[in-house]
């Protein structure tokens, strides 16, 4: 249990029938009239859903503790993802549901933070920005501009993103994993 003083961004409650939401933002207000209170934006961490919430000032929270694990992910096995904890080198299994968009940039190697509560996998966090090479893209012509200077390139996972015309195929670029947005090319 916490009260609504020790709120965090990222910290996990457990409100509703034992449905868990993650702290998005939390603004403390006192006003000049009446008793104070928090203003919150919770975010299931099942659905995604996105809600917001007001407590009242020094109220009792229930507080989910969830272990999150830095693990590599290893490989697809049939519908689901793989990942190893670095620490004990046990596998875990994730639904690619239960891994959200992170699924359109693993790949095999990349470190992953896999959030648990009870022994069953809630999400998985990539780093805010991962290298990923160019698979496949069509040749930007010089003076093509109507497209605003971007065009499709599949990344070798498969998944698809807007570059800059002058990206060429098998070039390693940066992807923003919250965005799924180009940031730049990487020097090797």
């Amino acid at each position: 249990m916490a009260t609504t003083n020790d709120l965090k961004n990222g910290m996990v409650l457990k409100l509703d029938n034992d449905q868990l939401w993650s702290v998005v933002e939390f603004q403390h207000v006192k006003p000049g009239k009446g008793p104070a209170f928090v203003r919150t934006k919770l975010k299931n961490v099942l659905s995604g859903k996105i809600v917001d919430k007001t407590f009242n000032a020094g109220v009792k929270v229930e507080t989910a503790n969830v272990d999150k694990r830095g693990m590599q992910y290893s490989y697809k096995d049939g519908e689901h993802l793989v990942f190893m904890d670095m620490d004990t080198y046990d596998q875990i299994h994730v639904d690619p549901k239960t891994a959200g968009d992170a699924v359109n940039f693993l790949v095999e190697g990349f470190d992953a933070v896999v959030a648990m509560y009870e022994g069953n996998p809630l999400y998985v966090e990539l780093s805010a920005a991962v290298e990923l090479v160019v698979a496949e893209t069509e040749p930007g012509l010089q003076g093509d501009r109507s497209t605003g200077g971007t065009k499709p390139a599949k990344l070798e996972t498969g998944h698809s993103i807007q570059v800059p015309l002058f990206i060429t195929t098998g070039e390693k670029i940066k992807v923003d994993t919250r965005s799924g947005e180009y940031l730049g090319r990487v020097s090797s």
